[in-house]
């Protein structure tokens, strides 16, 4: 069975954000704004989506 997976795309800066936020940013696997990254929809991954909300959008579901 394949894994269903999501679309991120970076949005904002993590300029003058916290540590916390920017670190996220990474662990998503984005770092510059305009790059999207496939990943796996699991739980994990909507928790750190969520927390970084104001600077990801998710293209595709």
């Amino acid at each position: 069975m394949a894994q269903k997976t999501l679309t991120v795309r970076q949005i904002g800066s993590p300029i003058g954000r916290k540590p916390g936020q920017r670190e996220t940013l990474v662990g998503l696997g984005l770092n510059k704004v305009g790059r999207s990254k496939e990943l796996v929809d699991t739980p994990e991954v909507r928790g750190m989506i969520r927390k970084v909300s104001h600077l990801v959008e998710v293209v595709g579901e």
